[in-house]
């Protein structure tokens, strides 16, 4: 089993969260999806984000944007860093996810394509609502569904559960419940626990 924390406004997350679909589907691992606020993990145990975003190292972050470029172009993926808004209030969004629950894949593809390919704001209705048409969903049942008080807790309790469990940021990914990793880089690592969990399962 594959636990997978994820919030939209990443594009290290969008990377992770299409490389390791067909990598669980080959090796015959569920994936428990799990949306969050990556800014509330930031608020909580890694302003450091902050910092970097407003003194970033010139080097670092001209090698970050070629690396980016690299994974994306790798992954098959338009990434455009940064985006027009960056960051982006992905709150909306992620309660979609959480309201959709065993059905949020395509929803939460298309908003990573929109915000991440197409340039758009995730955070407006309007973006929001287009989204919903594009995947299929009822949009007026949506914006009712991401209101309710129960949808908003488990998006908290999501976010505060990865922070208890060491997480520091998006992606965020367990095997099994104590194996963690962070990061769209760390596939290849999950691949070989995948291999070693279902070898000892044999």
């Amino acid at each position: 089993m594959i636990e997978f924390f994820f919030d939209c406004s990443s594009p290290w997350t969008y990377l992770a969260f299409h490389n390791i679909q067909p990598l669980a589907k080959e090796l015959g691992a569920e994936i428990i999806w799990r949306p969050i606020l990556v800014g509330g993990i930031f608020n909580t145990v890694n302003p450091s984000v902050y910092a970097q975003r407003e003194t970033p190292v010139p080097l670092k972050a001209r090698y970050m944007k070629k690396d980016l470029a690299d994974w994306s172009r790798s992954a098959g993926l338009a990434i455009k860093m940064p985006p027009t808004v960056f960051p982006v209030n992905s709150v909306k969004a992620m309660r979609g996810c959480i309201w959709l629950g065993k059905d949020m894949v395509p929803f939460a593809t298309t908003v990573f394509e929109t915000y991440w390919g197409g340039d758009k704001d995730i955070s407006q209705d309007a973006v929001l609502a287009e989204i919903c048409r594009k995947v299929g969903v009822d949009e007026q049942k949506f914006f009712a569904g991401i209101s309710e008080q129960a949808i908003k807790d488990q998006l908290k309790a999501n976010t505060e559960e990865v922070v208890a469990r060491g997480g520091f940021g998006s992606p965020t990914i367990f095997v099994g419940k104590t194996d963690m990793y962070f990061g769209n880089d760390r596939l290849p690592l999950i691949r070989e626990a995948l291999e070693r969990s279902k070898a000892s399962a044999a």
